[in-house]
Order: C-alpha cells, then sequence, then structure tokens
C-alpha cells in the first residue's frame, strides 16, 4: 500500500507494485517495452501514474488477444 502523496516509487518499490522482478525493471530500461521512468541524476524512479497505464496497456482477456501488444 502506498502512503499518502507517494506517487513516486524507486525500482524496487516499482517491481514490486507492479508483481515483477527488478532486473526485468533493469532490463526493459535498456530494451524498451517496460514502462516509463524518470532520472533524476544517479537515481531512477517511476511515477505511479505511470505503473499504472503501462500495466493497463498489458490487460488481455484471453491468450488470444494482441490488441496493444508489443511486437518483438
Amino acid at each position: 500500500m502506498l502512503s499518502p502523496g507517494k506517487t513516486r516509487l524507486d525500482t524496487d518499490a516499482a517491481a514490486a507494485y507492479a508483481g515483477v522482478s527488478k532486473s526485468s525493471m533493469n532490463k526493459w530500461r535498456v530494451t524498451g517495452g517496460g514502462p516509463k521512468y524518470i532520472k533524476l541524476g544517479r537515481r531512477v524512479v517511476y511515477d505511479v501514474i505511470d505503473l499504472d497505464e503501462w500495466l493497463g496497456a498489458h490487460r488481455r482477456r484471453s491468450t488470444s488477444d494482441m490488441s496493444g501488444a508489443h511486437v518483438a
């Protein structure tokens, strides 16, 4: 659960929020396909709004539902 007013998460917290591994988040930052992120100097943070948008874009009704799917 997010504390009130906390809208930006570090990579560990963003991965937990999205239900994926930290290594996946790191890989997606390099290769693309992951949620938008913000670079603050050497620090990387994710806005909860961007995480929710990214998660919403990956909703499917079935395994054959390709709407919005990313093709590698």
